[in-house]
């Protein structure tokens, strides 16, 4: 095949796939081909990629998660394959006796009903309410009435009874957060919808923060209809936020990349904590973490053996960590996301 030059996502989509065919290639299973690999990771589904062979055809539903899992930033997606996408559909079971009924349950290679039910729930939904939310955006509709567009989006879409699992006007210390989410009666998550015009930004981040800080929530998501974004809230001093996903409804992500994202926020797969090893990855990868990371002692202290044994000069980690502070990291990005320990420690990374 002639080599295509890939950009970052494409890449990112090809080392998931290789990954994991290098790791069936030893199995004995059938396992598709490297040039194949490459034309399913450049159309981004494997439906996308024209003609494709039987193995293919078996691993569909596990080479599709894997290039979701790779278009959330998890690396090597494959060591955290689910039992059921770890061997190909054909080998999901031996044949049936003759007039045996089928075997009414998923079984390996196959997912659970309850997920494809949500994935088609989800596709339906996105795929229906881009016109409305078009038009919303083309007359720059008030909050209200995005409100409204969001509401059928969590009902039809996602799922949510809005009598069972929404509560609105949700009271939090004398201010209303827009929507409560409730699953088997517990709070779970908390969404605060804006304009579809207005750009989500920090300040009504900060504005969903609180309400979960002061209920002990987990979840917050801000939304203005097209565009969705997920956070997680680890409680402590001090309080830490991270970003599962954001996903724009209207951008030109395909879409069953949207699907997938927003499948994470399906009633289904956040009781069930599909989003969790997401919002790992993310936090783990950060800018912040990996800056702390870099600053860390002992990182410090590999920097400066390493420029020994390249250049001869010895120096210290104080000196190394003043360079890549002043010098290579942006001293807003150091502003933002460290703060200074009151016993004068180590750096800690916060929201």
């Amino acid at each position: 095949m002639e080599q295509l030059e890939l950009d970052a996502k494409t890449r990112a989509r090809l080392r998931a796939l290789t990954g994991w065919a290098a790791s069936v290639a030893g199995s004995g299973l059938p396992c598709p081909g490297a040039a194949e690999l490459e034309r399913i990771a450049v159309a981004k589904s494997v439906g996308g990629s024209g003609s494709v062979s039987e193995s293919v055809k078996a691993w569909s539903s596990t080479i599709d998660w894997l290039m979701g899992q790779a278009g959330f930033g998890v690396m090597d997606p494959h060591r955290q394959l689910p039992d059921h996408l770890a061997v190909p559909a054909a080998a999901a079971a031996p044949p049936a006796a003759p007039g045996a009924a089928a075997a009414p349950s998923a079984g390996p290679g196959r997912r659970p009903k309850w997920e494809l039910a949500a994935m088609e729930q989800v596709r339906g939904a996105i795929d229906r309410y881009a016109k409305p939310l078009q038009d919303l955006r083309a007359r720059d509709a008030n909050e209200g009435d995005t409100r409204l567009v969001v509401t059928d989006m969590l009902c039809e879409g996602l799922d949510y009874d809005k009598f069972r699992d929404l509560t609105t006007e949700y009271m939090v210390k004398q201010d209303f957060a827009d929507y409560g989410v409730r699953i088997d009666r517990q709070m779970v998550a908390f969404i605060e919808v804006k304009r579809i015009s207005q750009k989500l930004n920090e300040r009504h981040l900060r504005q969903v923060q609180m309400y979960a800080v002061n209920e002990g929530v987990e979840w917050m998501v801000l939304t203005n209809g097209a565009v969705w974004q997920a956070y997680h809230l680890t409680g402590g001093l001090p309080v830490l936020v991270n970003m599962a996903f954001q996903i724009d409804l209207l951008g030109p992500a395909p879409l069953e990349e949207k699907a997938q994202m927003m499948f994470l926020l399906h009633r289904e797969a956040l009781k069930r904590r599909r989003i969790d090893e997401v919002w790992k990855h993310r936090a783990a990868t950060e800018p912040g973490a990996l800056l702390g990371l870099i600053l860390s002692e002992p990182m410090l202290d590999q920097i400066r053996k390493e420029v020994k044994r390249q250049t001869g000069i010895t120096t210290t980690a104080a000196d190394i960590s003043e360079v890549i502070k002043t010098e290579i990291v942006d001293p807003k990005l150091i502003a933002k996301l460290y703060k200074t320990q009151p016993s004068g420690g180590a750096l800690d990374w916060q929201a």
